[in-house]
């Protein structure tokens, strides 16, 4: 087991350091945002989904506390048939446990997968699911969900899959229909995804959830360097950069950077090579897409998922779409 867990890290290492050097390379340098959540950046995400100007959680909440029996009714599901339920970027599963709840309640057989590239959130989660709901059955698996679709195409039980929270808006348009056509090609005919979309608001209201007054956000961006610090060798210093987030009210896209407060020089030891940061310049981590359902059925144009119900919040903010896929 130790040996597996190191190899794993080793990995993991590697990828990072690939993707670190890419990023710095480019003509716009970028960081992937995925690489926010270690053990520090999933404490702070929790904190971030607690904010009062983070809307996206408690409004998908809304939607799996108040309307679960709609969820249920609109998947469809044959009581007598055992199911996997699947959660792709499953965090701390507050929202899914009210499904656990109700499923487990309603006497359907399932086994819930929860995948995520976190180890630590699926640690946490698998703890409190064993805790709360001992009799459901768990199957975790670690890793980033483009990764592990193919081991989806595995499981011969009839799939549910969860992609909430609105993680396909981390994705630009053209990695969701590229993501979105990989996922219907693991899928058999009838299958089911919850999909978890942010929807169009104005300004006011989106661009304050990824700038929250304490801060916790501009935190949770600079974690970013402050991994390639610890696991690198990075020389960040992290005042000298400034969290910044922007929205475009009429695309539907909101992005956040790290700005760098002067010209500096960053060494990256474990690539042995020096970066550039002029005053100003930024550094892409996030894409946030908002969307309508316009914009989601040109993102499933060339898949079979089709969108069966739309259930919204009370405040219209947010929807989870019911996907079925009509055929092979």
């Amino acid at each position: 087991m130790q040996t597996t867990k190191t190899n794993n890290t080793s990995t993991e290492n590697i990828l990072f350091l690939k993707d670190v050097e890419k990023g710095l390379s480019a003509k716009q340098k970028y960081l992937p945002s995925k690489y926010f959540y270690d053990e520090k950046g999933d404490a702070l995400f929790i904190q971030i989904m607690n904010m009062p100007e983070y809307y996206l959680t408690n409004a998908e909440l809304d939607i799996f506390k108040n309307q679960t029996d709609e969820l249920i009714t609109a998947l469809d599901l044959p009581i007598e048939q055992e199911f996997d339920l699947i959660e792709l970027g499953a965090g701390d599963g507050t929202k899914t446990k009210n499904l656990l709840k109700a499923l487990n309640s309603k006497g359907f057989k399932f086994t819930f997968i929860p995948i995520d590239i976190s180890q630590n959130a699926l640690n946490n989660l698998e703890n409190s699911v064993k805790e709360e709901l001992p009799e459901v059955k768990l199957t975790p698996k670690q890793g980033h969900y483009f990764n592990v679709l193919n081991e989806i195409k595995l499981f011969h039980k009839p799939k549910v899959v969860l992609f909430l929270g609105s993680n396909i808006g981390n994705l630009e348009d053209n990695q969701a229909i590229d993501f979105m056509t990989q996922l219907n090609a693991v899928l058999e005919k009838n299958d089911k995804v919850v999909l978890g979309v942010d929807l169009i608001k104005p300004e006011h209201i989106v661009l304050p959830a990824y700038n929250d007054s304490q801060g916790i956000t501009k935190q949770f961006n600079l974690n970013l360097l402050q991994r390639i610090n610890k696991e690198l060798g990075g020389s960040f210093i992290l005042e000298n950069f400034e969290h910044l987030p922007e929205y475009d009210e009429n695309k539907g896209i909101a992005k956040s950077y790290l700005v760098s407060k002067i010209d500096q020089t960053v060494l990256i030891k474990a690539l042995d090579k020096t970066y550039h940061f002029s005053e100003g310049e930024k550094i892409y981590t996030e894409t946030s897409r908002k969307y309508n359902s316009t914009i989601l059925k040109q993102i499933l144009d060339n898949t079979q998922l089709e969108i069966s119900h739309k259930l919204t919040d009370s405040k219209n903010y947010f929807a989870d779409y019911i996907l079925k896929k009509t055929s092979d």
